[in-house]
């Protein structure tokens, strides 16, 4: 079936929680300039131009040499003519919006995407701030069909704070972006050392204002940052081997960070939505999370591994009569340091941050806040509604229209409801998917975030309804 043809069958509309437009990089360094002036302007664009550029020039043995890594796919925005205007020309990608089977579409960048990642303070917070008052004018006469996510740069507590509150407050924006993990260098390295800051757990900064004036502002934080550029991801030649998995990636690290940092438990009422990772990677990482827990639990510590549970005694005269001549003859030494590897009396509780006291605490404050991002051609969408998996995670719809792996984007609605025919969703599922799941991820936050939208009657009712999700 084509997209009108399912488009006819449903009994719901279509929120797209993660489509995507290509920004013209002029008109963007025009906003640049209008905020920060010709110089940081200049700089943005170059910054823009260097690595990919660079790469195409090399020739293959100083590519090897330098171990530069390969950039993003060639030719990325789509080739056919409509659909190319349609990923740079918001009023164009709203008029075709029904066309597509699409009611309404949450839009992020592609530039933008990377914005928020400048290292230096100066062209990161100039950038966002451009960005955010660009797509604001842009999509401004648009709202029936399409919201832009507004990029917020998160080095700081305070940067994020001044350009959230810039974006929603005197913008208008309704909807975030963030890139999630951050890289910082370890000053007391001696080998250019660096990590990836989760913002939930061990962060050199507290971030907890921030999330809290989220909730006060009522946006769900969405993160849509990758990964391609960490060091396990550097090949020279292959685009897909740095590319496969890299979202995942990032929404792994965040979400781990965020959970077993307290953020979850602090900020109840907070939802995070991860985007175009899949939910794969969510199923195992809520398995892994209860697994630990069963094994790493204060109680249990104390019942099966704590030192005072051994009889030195006993162990002593196991060693004696089964060990050989050479383990008998350290004996001593062997007893001295298999006993006092750590102080008895410590026992390090890794979900102290977390509140939780049983395997159903966990799958609450994981399913209760985070929402997962799931491209039309992703089978393992199914793994979200498949109970037997541990519970039911909320995967929301991500056409990803825009980008080199939409071929067409006429056909993404129905390449998302071959889940349906192939027997691996239910029409429930599917509603679920397709529209409920978002319109809670944005709209628990902010009840009037459908107001004025193709979604406002529908957004209404499914908000005041019994969510399945």
């Amino acid at each position: 079936m084509n997209a009108a043809q399912i488009k006819a069958q449903l009994k719901h509309p279509v929120l797209d929680c993660d489509g995507h437009w290509w920004e013209a990089m002029p008109v963007l360094v025009d906003y640049v300039r209008d905020v920060a002036g010709a110089e940081i302007a200049a700089k943005v664009a170059a910054s823009r131009r260097g690595s990919d550029t660079g790469w195409y020039a090399a020739t293959p043995a100083e590519r090897m040499a330098r171990r530069l890594r390969r950039p993003d796919v060639q030719w990325p925005t789509p080739g056919d003519t409509r659909d190319k205007a349609t990923a740079m020309l918001p009023g164009l990608l709203a008029e075709r919006l029904p066309e597509l089977g699409i009611d309404f579409a949450v839009v992020y960048g592609t530039v933008g995407l990377g914005l928020p990642g400048q290292a230096k303070a100066e062209l990161r917070q100039a950038a966002c701030r451009a960005y955010n008052r660009m797509v604001a004018e842009l999509f401004g006469p648009h709202a029936y069909r399409l919201t832009p996510a507004a990029a917020i740069p998160m080095y700081t507590p305070d940067e994020a704070i001044a350009e959230l509150d810039h974006a929603v407050t005197e913008l208008g924006l309704k909807a975030i972006m963030l890139r999630g993990p951050t890289r910082r260098d370890i000053p007391q390295s001696n080998a250019s050392g660096y990590y990836f800051d989760s913002l939930g757990l061990d962060s050199p900064h507290d971030f907890d204002p921030f999330w809290a004036r989220c909730v006060e502002l009522g946006v769900a934080v969405t993160n849509h940052g990758g990964s391609r550029d960490w060091a396990d991801r550097a090949s020279v030649t292959n685009f897909t081997y740095n590319h496969i998995g890299h979202f995942a990636q990032n929404g792994h690290v965040f979400a781990k960070g965020l959970f077993l940092g307290g953020v979850t438990r602090r900020f109840p009422k907070l939802n995070f939505g991860l985007l175009e990772g899949g939910v794969g990677w969510a199923v195992n990482l809520m398995c892994d999370l209860i697994g630990h827990w069963e094994k790493l639990n204060p109680a249990a510590v104390r019942q099966h591994r704590h030192p005072s549970n051994t009889d030195v005694a006993e162990l002593r005269r196991l060693f004696q009569h089964y060990g050989a001549e050479p383990v008998r003859r350290r004996l001593d030494d062997i007893l001295a340091s298999s006993l006092q590897m750590e102080p008895q009396d410590m026992i390090l509780d890794d979900y102290g941050q977390t509140g939780v006291e049983n395997k159903g605490d966990i799958v609450e404050l994981f399913r209760r806040s985070f929402y997962f991002g799931c491209e039309a051609d992703d089978p393992l969408t199914a793994w979200a509604f498949d109970e037997r998996m541990g519970a039911k995670l909320k995967a929301v719809f991500s056409s990803d229209i825009g980008h080199w792996d939409v071929a067409r984007m006429d056909e993404v609605l129905p390449e998302a409801f071959e889940l349906v025919e192939k027997g691996l969703l239910t029409e429930g599922d599917f509603r679920d998917f397709a529209f409920a799941n978002a319109v809670h991820l944005h709209g628990e936050m902010n009840p009037a975030f459908f107001a004025g939208t193709a979604l406002e009657a529908a957004a209404a009712a499914e908000l005041t309804g019994p969510f399945r999700g």
